[in-house]
């Protein structure tokens, strides 16, 4: 049976791809550019072109699949429906859906979709984090207006849910929270990421309208801006409490905040810089 996984060069979508691989499943990536995904991805996935949020083209892509992973983008909401039923008439007898932080339309269409179906709603990536690299590198400062704690969950551990919901059977109908084995605050995070990278890194509190304008700049609309800043300022009780949910399902531990930064540390590091005249390269 064949798993297409949309979104499958994201931050979710290429681990879901790597551990169904792992597990010896046939996997389709939908991807806009397969010829750059081709390097991304391990060898073996079908890549075939297209996005999700362009179902009327999918019909090639859906063809043949048994089992379909949605990870709901922006854009999605007004087409999302129409993608499920292309996907149901398709074939396609199992979804994961990974939530856009609430139960909308797209979220709404799988669950009366008629086949088995399993929703993901993580809290907080920890690529998140990664908006920080760039201030860690130059400056050596992080830029938050908030230091409320998060139960922060590894990518790795969400696409892990995520392919055994797709291949085993006990999974259907449910809606899993996903959190991290702690709870951590900015500046603590800012402490970790300091001793995986072996730098000081400062924290810098700046206002609530200094950040959503920060936000406005990257092209995000100020009512999705809202929406963010409005999330670390006031926290809920799910964003912030430890859930077991990945080890019940994994059968291991969740992944901790120190682990991705382990992984990601380069990221957070000064670059070097090259020489006058050259670019440092000896020939």
């Amino acid at each position: 049976m064949t798993t297409l996984v949309t979104g499958a060069t994201g931050n979710t979508g290429r681990h879901i791809v790597a551990e169904l691989v792992r597990r010896g499943e046939a996997v389709r990536a939908l991807t806009r550019d397969p010829a750059a995904a081709a390097g991304r991805l391990p060898a073996g996935v079908e890549l075939v072109p297209g996005t999700h949020t362009a179902p009327a083209g999918l019909d090639a892509a859906l063809a043949g699949a048994t089992r379909l992973h949605i990870t709901v983008t922006a854009g999605l909401a007004e087409v999302g429906p129409e993608l499920v039923r292309r996907a149901v008439d398709a074939g396609v007898r199992r979804i994961t859906v990974l939530w856009g932080g609430g139960v909308g339309p797209v979220e709404q269409a799988v669950a009366e979709s008629g086949v088995e179906w399993t929703r993901l709603e993580p809290q907080e990536f920890m690529s998140n984090t990664l908006g920080w690299a760039e201030s860690v590198r130059t400056e050596g400062v992080v830029r938050e207006p908030y230091d409320f704690p998060s139960a922060l969950v590894h990518e790795a551990d969400i696409a892990a849910v995520a392919a055994a919901a797709l291949l085993d059977d006990e999974h259907a109908g449910r809606a899993y929270n996903l959190t991290g084995p702690e709870s951590l605050t900015p500046r603590e995070r800012i402490t970790i990421l300091s001793r995986v990278t072996g730098r000081a890194i400062d924290f810098v509190p700046i206002t609530h309208e200094l950040a959503l304008d920060r936000l406005i700049a990257t092209g995000v609309s100020r009512a999705d801006a809202e929406y963010v800043v409005g999330w670390y300022a006031t926290p809920t009780s799910d964003s912030t409490t430890v859930v077991d949910t990945v080890e019940r399902i994994t059968g291991r531990p969740a992944r901790t905040f120190a682990q991705w930064a382990a992984e990601h540390a380069d990221r957070f590091r000064e670059r070097p810089v090259p020489p006058p005249g050259g670019s440092g390269v000896r020939r």
